[in-house]
């Protein structure tokens, strides 16, 4: 064999045994578990994020990779062009190729709001506010720019958002949670209003929103729903104000101090129902579904009032004088 030969083996050999140890080491790299600052560690991919632009957000969350690394695991995988923006989180035993698999998978972390029955808008802001995973857009952002972003023809903001647990990627904005609100609470409200009871004194789905938030807040028992929104039902009929005290605790706002007194039933506002007839303009909570169906299917009966016995349940009468009795035996306490 001539030296050149021998020349050209040794050179593919040792070419072959370098190569072979290159892709050994990149081989161990990719499937060693990486350094971390803290047993887990949650970070944040923007959208539009390179392969670089990871590996330095990840070294500076406090996990360590090999940004050249990283990179070239990336272009190789073809996973450059699959990383997903969103918040992930990194576990003590992660390697480079798991971390990059779970960013191209999307498998993000979520957590939870649970938006309650009964709150009111500021409620609800306030509880945006108060969550360390949702980012805040809406600060300056007055009611009526926000109603023209959602699309919603309404002139206040009130009951337009379904009270229900959402889950949400951490990084989310306030905008986002309260759309997915909205969008959900119309498909309910005009589902609901489609099958609606016939001859119902309701005039549009919005009507039927506002009495709603009254029945969600009159109701501390779940049965008694269909009844008391009966008992509205009935009054409207009858161009009965409707003297629900929480509508008046709605207009007074922050002058509220927890007690009604006498002075406020007959401080007139846009929600008193004691001074106005009809519905109020606005609802004075977010009712929930149920609240929305027992609205448009309500019970059939003859009752015109009831009172409140103490325990989450409601005494219901059909006239003044046996109302009167009511209140006297379990707001008075004077027995029948």
């Amino acid at each position: 064999m001539s030296k050149f030969k021998k020349f050209l083996l040794y050179f593919t050999l040792m070419t072959v045994l370098i190569a072979g140890a290159v892709a050994a080491a990149a081989w161990y790299w990719t499937e060693t578990p990486v350094r971390m600052a803290h047993d887990r560690i949650d970070y944040i991919i923007e959208a539009g994020s390179t392969p670089r632009t990871v590996a330095r957000v990840l070294n500076e969350a406090g996990i360590q990779v090999h940004e050249d690394g990283f990179v070239l695991l990336a272009r190789l995988t073809g996973n450059d062009v699959q990383i997903k923006a969103g918040a992930y989180e990194a576990m003590q035993g992660d390697t480079p190729r798991t971390l990059l698999e779970r960013m191209a998978s999307g498998d993000m972390v979520q957590t939870r709001l649970a938006l309650i029955e009964g709150w009111t808008y500021q409620r609800i802001r306030q509880a945006l506010r108060d969550s360390p995973h949702i980012r805040q857009t809406l600060d300056g952002v007055s009611d009526a720019e926000l109603l023209e972003r959602l699309g919603a023809t309404a002139e206040s903001p009130e009951g337009l958002f379904h009270p229900d647990t959402y889950v949400f990627v951490p990084g989310t904005t306030d905008f986002d949670i309260l759309r997915r609100a909205y969008s959900a609470q119309m498909e309910i409200l005009h589902e609901a209003w489609e099958q609606r009871d016939p001859d119902l004194p309701l005039q549009s789905p919005y009507e039927a929103l506002i009495l709603a938030s009254i029945v969600e807040k009159e109701t501390g028992h779940a049965p008694d729903r269909a009844r008391v929104a009966g008992v509205f039902i009935n009054r409207l009929r009858l161009n009965m104000p409707l003297q629900t005290d929480p509508t008046v605790i709605y207009g007074m706002g922050d002058a509220y101090e927890g007690r009604l007194r006498r002075v406020d039933l007959r401080t007139d506002t846009p929600w008193n129902t004691y001074t106005r007839g009809g519905l109020p303009p606005t609802p004075i909570a977010s009712p929930g579904q149920a609240a929305l169906k027992a609205t448009l299917h309500p019970e059939d009966h003859k009752y015109l009032y009831f009172v409140s016995r103490g325990d989450g349940t409601s005494e219901f009468s059909k006239n003044l004088a046996a109302h009167n009795r009511a209140v006297n035996k379990y707001i008075r306490g004077r027995g029948n």
